[in-house]
């Protein structure tokens, strides 16, 4: 596997479309490999971004998630939310690397990872092209960011292990392994989360993904999900304080 990070000019309200930037700093594109894009500037190119001034923080994540908590049960006095079926901070609202505004997360991190797919597919001319939109997520009991996934398109998200037979023998009940978050994880480690300005990333030389030309169906992007009931944390999670956000 190799990864390139790509070097831009700062992405500010400026830039209005993700698709000239790629047409500016994107250059080659091999068929089988995979653009890693930093969640901030999809969300820039649309307009998804508020001057400090002109909104309320606690409003805007209630606006951006389906659940979340107030800052006050935080010892760090920070919102944990759920949105787009995701445990996040602050409902991914974000202020670094801001020029001076709240970021939001896409409106459609989805509609846009596969637009992103079917552009790269035409413009040079390929079968396979993968995209993960990332943004920065922490561990429980790790200090550090590290990315994650919020859309992915163009390839198989989860390698399915549940049944087969591990080294011993013995029969595999849990351990699927989830292409799409390794993925998203080492795009990030090379785009990095201050000053880098290097929000674009290539993924070359990836034998372990198993291609689609296609943008995933709806039936594969419910199964990457898993409901509250199914979920490992769910009863650390269920007797938190949330409340319903404005989200669907």
């Amino acid at each position: 596997m190799i990864v390139n990070a790509i070097k831009t000019h700062k992405i500010t309200n400026k830039d209005t479309s993700i698709t000239a930037i790629l047409d500016r700093y994107l250059k080659d594109f091999p068929d089988k490999s995979v653009l890693g894009i930093a969640a901030k500037i999809v969300s820039i190119c649309e307009g998804r971004f508020i001057a400090l001034d002109k909104a309320d923080k606690d409003e805007l994540i209630k606006q951006e998630s389906q659940w979340y908590t107030e800052r006050t049960f935080s010892p760090l006095l920070i919102s944990y939310a759920i949105t787009n079926n995701v445990l996040v901070a602050t409902a991914g609202i974000d202020e670094s690397n801001a020029f001076g505004n709240y970021i939001l997360l896409p409106e459609n991190p989805q509609k846009s990872a596969n637009e992103i797919r079917e552009y790269l597919v035409k413009r040079f001319d390929i079968k396979y092209a993968g995209v993960v939109i990332v943004d920065g997520h922490t561990m429980p009991f790790r200090w550090g960011v590290m990315g994650q996934s919020i859309a992915y398109s163009g390839f198989e998200a989860i390698k399915w292990n549940k049944g087969k037979k591990d080294l011993f023998d013995r029969e595999i009940k849990i351990s699927n392994q989830s292409i799409v978050e390794e993925l998203a994880a080492t795009t990030s480690l090379v785009m990095g989360e201050a000053a880098e300005q290097t929000p674009l990333s290539v993924i070359t030389d990836v034998p372990f993904v198993t291609f689609q030309d296609r943008n995933p169906s709806k039936k594969e992007l419910e199964e990457i999900k898993i409901t509250p009931e199914e979920d490992m944390y769910w009863p650390l999670l269920k007797n938190g304080p949330w409340k319903k956000g404005k989200k669907k």
